[in-house]
C-alpha cells in the first residue's frame, strides 16, 4: 500500500513503547524488531498516533517547528515508512 498523507497511523496492540528522558524505544513483541527514536522522533510519533491523518499531524508539527514544509513532509514520510517496514505502526485510510 502506497503511503499518502490522507492515511492514519496507529500503534498495533503487540507494540510496546518505552520513553526515557524524551527518547523512546519501540518493540514489536511478535517479530522482536525494535527501533529507537530521539526526542523529535518521539514527539512526531506521538502526534502521528493521536491525529486523524498524517496530514493533520504534519500541519500540527509544522506549526511547532521552524522547518521548511518540504523538509518536514519528507522527514515525516520517511519516519512512517520505516516504522511500517519494521511492523511498528499500521497505516489505514482515514
Amino acid at each position: 500500500m502506497a503511503l499518502t498523507f490522507s492515511m492514519r497511523v496507529a500503534l498495533p496492540a503487540d507494540v510496546l513503547i518505552r520513553e526515557l528522558d524524551g527518547e523512546s524505544v519501540i518493540l514489536n513483541l511478535n517479530n522482536g524488531r525494535y527501533f529507537g527514536l530521539d526526542e523529535v522522533g518521539t514527539h512526531m510519533l506521538g502526534v502521528l498516533s493521536t491525529s486523524n491523518s498524517i496530514q493533520a499531524a504534519f500541519e500540527a508539527l509544522l506549526s511547532e517547528y521552524d522547518v521548511p514544509s518540504d523538509r518536514l513532509r519528507q522527514d515525516l514520510h520517511n519516519l512512517v515508512e520505516r516504522l511500517v517496514k519494521h511492523g511498528l505502526v499500521e497505516i489505514s485510510s482515514a
